[in-house]
């Protein structure tokens, strides 16, 4: 614990706190007032028509007969949850069925409900378990819901605010995760017990089925109602990279001997096994990033034989996959762009899929696991996305389009790669136009975390208020995330969380040296990890900048584990309890690592007051300390909005207009 005599501004990590809100509110007016004005509202109408537009495409998730979608717009700023067939779902203006109006919900309730998912019991399909958000935190509460009569179930399962983990039992029986009261929760805040919980039990009375020890991260039950198929299974989240995996048969527990660093899924008669690290299993060496499949019941036997579903290269990694009744869908990376195969099982070999479009990143938005159906999406940084249906092994076909927001015909796309202090190439692309001359204002965007892979997509509300606008738009591949394997994050764990930042110096030398863009008109952006980048950034590289932006940020490492979820967060970052630990973390720490006597470039700092997963005291600190150093910052905090940072489309096209009309004015970009 960190003495408060060494923190001069710890009260600000009073949330709620009236002398901390009144500082929020004390910056926030200035920076409004500084960066209002004719162009902001321009940009916030603009950014507001791309997430509100009819025109969107509305993904879906497959529940039996129907398909589910959950839908935002101007009418419906809180949010739909609907659902229409396929039949209609392929017409250009499907028939919804309203199941739940937010909005309304949140006027009968008088609460700010923001829409945290639903949990429908499978395969009946008739009742749902609705999670509500107040502002958009990650704690919620659960209410039971019928499907057939469009009502809350009067006396039926309920639970309060807390960041819960349940799953259907059958209809009557919960397996529940949440805040039972003292000792109920981890050091993280996540659940540590599991309980189940009859209908007509009150809360208290429901029988302890698993728990886990409180430096645990957290622990969470699934429940596979497939017939035939029927299992719980039981995950102790050791730490954020690290589990144990049972299956619960009555009262006993059977773990699944695989690397506790692995990630381990039963799919029917299936088990697969994503390595993280090299295995060797006493017959075979397996590498880090290879997927591996063998017969369940075998295997808890002892008697499988592992086979190979996919294993990486030095360019080419698993990026992810699903599962259909009988096919595995895998999509991996070859230099961060996408490939798509049809895998059967038995054999594991792959085929590509046709029909995709060339050179965009593709994902799977759904799949029917009880059928062969799937929907994957494809888009590009200049390409909107194209819904792609058919079944696995079949035929592609587009059965939507996303609008175009901004005209990309002047625009190109090209790959570079940078070299890092270490001499590893990291790679990033460039967003740029034809005939627009270099250099010009430049925004790069980073993240660096948690194997967290950033792959091109097209982004509407970046495309109108800054390409469209001559902006030049960069994406960095650095090193913590997950572009080309486990191994790539795993070099910038703890100890080598300096190359996260080098390698993101080093794409920042690169486009100044290829004349892309100058120090002068060069920003950079981040949120949540790539929040705490930006703070390195600030602190570590500020000659190489002229605007940072850093969003929803980790900048206190010395204080972050014992900040609401900080502490899960220890595996990637280090313990800074422990003094070894924080001997590579005090080099980077933003907060502990201001100087008054170098030069920063100017900075905007956003958060939200709801966000309870990363504490908002890390940017109204930095903010505090940055000003008393007499560094220019400029600060927003949402009140809404959660890790987010904002709770619904109005809220997030607000905070783009800010962030871009501050990289406006910073850069010096003349339209």
């Amino acid at each position: 614990m960190v003495p408060v005599a060494d923190d001069p501004y710890l009260w600000l990590e009073d949330i709620s706190g009236d002398d901390a809100l009144d500082w929020v509110r004390k910056h926030n007016e200035p920076t409004l007032a500084e960066f209002g004005g004719e162009r902001f509202e321009q940009m916030r109408s603009e950014a507001l028509e791309v997430l509100d537009t009819d025109a969107r495409i509305p993904y879906v998730r497959r529940r039996g007969d129907y398909l589910y979608n959950f839908w935002r717009d101007a009418a419906n700023p809180r949010g739909l949850w609907r659902r229409t067939t396929l039949q209609s779902y392929r017409t250009a203006e499907p028939a919804w069925d309203v199941i739940i109006d937010v909005d309304e919900l949140a006027r009968l309730d008088d609460t700010n409900w923001v829409w945290a998912g639903a949990d429908v019991i499978e395969p009946e399909y008739s009742l749902a378990l609705i999670s509500l958000s107040r502002g958009g935190s990650d704690a919620a509460v659960v209410r039971e819901f019928d499907m057939t009569t469009r009502a809350f179930v009067a006396g039926g399962f309920e639970l309060p605010e807390a960041k819960t983990q349940v799953s259907w039992e059958d209809e009557n029986t919960l397996l529940v995760g949440t805040d039972f009261g003292d000792d109920s929760l981890t050091e993280s805040g996540y659940p540590r017990l599991v309980k189940r919980w009859r209908r007509g039990q009150a809360l208290d009375e429901a029988e302890l089925v698993f728990s886990a020890a409180s430096t645990d991260v957290i622990v969470a039950a699934s429940v596979d109602r497939t017939p035939g198929f029927e299992r719980t299974m039981l995950r102790r989240a050791i730490d954020f990279f690290n589990d144990d995996v049972y299956e619960l048969r009555g009262a006993e527990l059977i773990r699944i001997d695989a690397p506790t660093d692995a990630s381990v899924s039963v799919h029917r008669s299936w088990l697969l096994i994503e390595l993280r690290s090299d295995w060797y299993t006493g017959s075979a060496e397996h590498v880090a990033g290879s997927l591996l499949a063998a017969d369940y019941a075998e295997f808890l036997a002892g008697t499988a034989q592992l086979q190979v579903v996919f294993e990486p290269d030095a360019h080419t990694c698993l990026n992810h996959y699903a599962w259909t009744r009988d096919r595995l869908v895998v999509v991996t990376l070859a230099d961060v762009a996408s490939r798509v195969e049809i895998v059967t099982p038995g054999s594991w070999q792959g085929e590509p899929v046709s029909g995709i479009p060339e050179n965009t990143n593709t994902a799977i938005i759904d799949v029917d696991e009880h059928g062969d159906e799937m929907f994957l999406d494809s888009s590009g940084f200049d390409a909107p996305s194209r819904l792609l249906y058919g079944t696995a092994g079949g035929e592609l076909a587009e059965i939507k389009r996303a609008p175009s927001f901004f005209d990309a015909a002047d625009l190109k796309v090209n790959q570079h790669f940078a070299t890092s202090d270490d001499g590893t190439a990291i790679p990033y692309f460039v967003v740029s136009h034809r005939h627009v001359e270099a250099p010009g204002p430049t925004l790069l965007g980073g993240y660096g975390g948690f194997e967290t892979a950033q792959t091109p997509g097209y982004d509407g509300v970046l495309g109108r208020l800054w390409l469209a606008r001559g902006g030049t738009y960069v994406m960095a591949n650095i090193r913590g995330g997950g572009e080309y394997g486990p191994t790539w994050h795993t070099k910038a764990m703890r100890e080598g969380r300096h190359l996260v930042a080098e390698d993101f110096a080093a794409v920042a030398r690169d486009l100044v040296e290829r004349g892309i863009t100058t120090v002068e008109k060069l920003g950079a952006r981040g949120g949540s990890n790539g929040g705490l980048l930006m703070g390195i950034m600030l602190t570590q590289y500020p000659e190489l900048f002229g605007a940072l932006v850093c969003s929803v940020p980790l900048l206190d490492m010395r204080r972050f584990h014992l900040l609401l979820a900080g502490a899960s967060w220890v595996a990637e970052y280090g313990d800074p309890d422990n003094p070894d630990d924080w001997e590579f973390i005090s080099k980077y720490s933003p907060y502990q690592n201001i100087s008054a006597a170098r030069k920063y470039p100017p900075v905007l700092i956003t958060t939200s007051t709801r966000d309870d997963r990363v504490h908002p005291g890390h940017a109204r600190k930095m903010t505090a300390a940055l000003e008393a150093a007499g560094h220019p910052v400029q600060y927003y905090e949402n009140i809404e909005g959660g890790h987010a940072g904002a709770a619904d489309n109005a809220q997030t096209a607000f905070r783009s207009a800010l962030i871009f009309e501050f990289l406006h004015r910073t850069l010096n970009f003349c339209l």
